[in-house]
């Protein structure tokens, strides 16, 4: 019965998450579109309106892994058991920071994040995403879709921050705004670094490379931001193929 609960719990959620997810926009909430309050904040760890598309590869994702662990051939499943309800949390946790973004509370929408950016890793750890070796369809079913939704988290959480230094009128300890976005890619490039090492996880790391790409392209009047972003592009894209190397090879 419990191993049901969970099932039902994880794709119910999923169905809630992306049902807003698709909402926010098209109503739009509040009456603003997610990507005109973005706009609203003069900040440079931003990427390119077109980098967003990624939230389509999430979604199948998030399908995928609702449909997968929903089968009845995975309902004992020991991965899915130790996952517990901590996705199915997480899911309302993202369609809570919707929410908060669209209705202008903006350092609660951080709180939010953080508490999913928290969520997820837990999720990932609980799943041990490619700590062991797993059939193909787990491994597409899971592994890819939270190595994504993890990496693309992971860039959200330092955007959505940044945002709201930004809205609140931060001083940034006299820091100019192009030399903290600098400081940003480098410590997301870090994050990738260990990622690496710890992980081997390219989903993860291609995830980087795509966002890293629009930040460059968005910012591409910020010689020095831009700059910065294609050296990290290029950084993480030979993490990502060394990663891909290693998995094959273990």
């Amino acid at each position: 019965m419990k191993d049901t609960l969970r099932q039902i719990a994880n794709l119910v959620t999923v169905l809630i998450a992306l049902t807003v997810n698709i909402l926010a926009p098209i109503l739009p909430l509040n009456g603003q579109n997610t990507g005109e309050i973005s706009d609203r904040f003069q900040v440079y760890f931003v990427p390119a309106g077109y980098v967003f598309a990624i939230w389509f590869l999430i979604f199948v994702g998030w399908l995928a892994f609702a449909i997968y662990q929903f089968l009845p051939a995975q309902k004992e499943n020991p991965r899915l058991r130790r996952l517990g309800y901590v996705f199915a949390i997480s899911n309302i946790a993202n369609a809570s920071w919707l929410f908060a973004w669209h209705y202008n509370f903006f350092g609660l929408s951080v709180l939010i994040m953080l508490s999913l950016l928290g969520l997820l890793i837990a999720s990932y750890l609980r799943l041990d995403v490619n700590g062991a070796s797993v059939s193909r369809s787990e491994r597409w079913a899971i592994d890819i879709p939270f190595g994504i939704y993890l990496g693309w988290i992971t860039v959200a959480t330092v955007a959505n921050i940044t945002s709201w230094l930004y809205s609140i009128n931060w001083s940034a300890f006299g820091i100019s705004a192009p030399i903290w976005a600098v400081i940003m890619i480098m410590v997301a490039s870090v994050v990738g670094l260990l990622m690496t090492l710890a992980r081997k996880d390219a989903a993860y790391m291609f995830v980087l490379v795509w966002s890293f790409i629009g930040i460059a392209v968005k910012q591409a009047d910020t010689a020095l931001v831009a700059n910065t972003a294609w050296i990290g592009v290029g950084a993480m894209f030979l993490l990502a193929i060394y990663s891909l190397i290693r998995r094959q090879a273990a």
